[in-house]
């Protein structure tokens, strides 16, 4: 049972974050109380300092200080390659663990009809205007193996077809390093169909 009054407050605060129960909040709490205020003091100013001064990519829509974002700004990638991904934390990935060096459009979800995400709050009409206008050649669709993030390529890969961009879908399938008899069937049915030549 959560305390009442400001530490309540404050733990309850914590669980919103993703992944943190209430027994990981009271520890995140007591431990920034007792042990580091200092620390608590700075991530609270930080977090207000980002609040007030991080908002999305014109461009792109991935979260920044700028009117565009560090990639965006860099002239020297491939402005026909085009990589869609959900959220800004997959640009992250994708770009720390690739050599991919195009431009990227930030969905912020995916299609999700029953939640009432629709194309609308995707900024799909922004994305087709930009395909629209801009020398893209290839869009990448790097949505998440979900049914919603399947159906969301797909729509996309529609529009992309009206101005004859090509689109790609991540591959999906057996990880590096992976065993066989701990793969789910449907990870392995996609394997195996999108298996290719050596």
């Amino acid at each position: 049972m959560l305390k009442k009054g400001l530490l309540g407050q404050l733990i309850q605060n914590f669980c919103s974050l993703p992944g943190v129960g209430p027994k990981s909040a009271q520890r995140i709490a007591l431990y920034m109380l007792q042990r580091d205020r200092n620390g608590a003091r700075l991530l609270a100013e930080t977090l207000l300092d980002a609040l007030k001064n991080i908002d999305y990519c014109q461009q792109c829509r991935t979260l920044t200080e700028q009117l565009l974002c560090e990639i965006c700004a860099d002239t020297t990638r491939d402005n026909a390659l085009l990589c869609i991904v959900e959220n800004p934390a997959d640009v992250w990935q994708i770009d720390q663990a690739t050599a991919f060096k195009g431009y990227y459009y930030v969905l912020h979800g995916r299609l999700s009809p029953l939640d009432g995400i629709g194309p609308n709050e995707l900024g799909l009409d922004i994305l087709e205007q930009r395909l629209a206008t801009a020398s893209i050649q290839e869009i990448i669709l790097a949505t998440n193996s979900t049914v919603e993030g399947e159906a969301t390529a797909y729509f996309i890969s529609e529009i992309a077809k009206k101005y004859t961009i090509s689109a790609s879908r991540l591959a999906h399938g057996v990880p590096m390093g992976g065993e066989l008899e701990f793969i789910d069937s449907g990870t392995l049915s996609h394997a195996f169909k999108g298996r290719k030549l050596l």
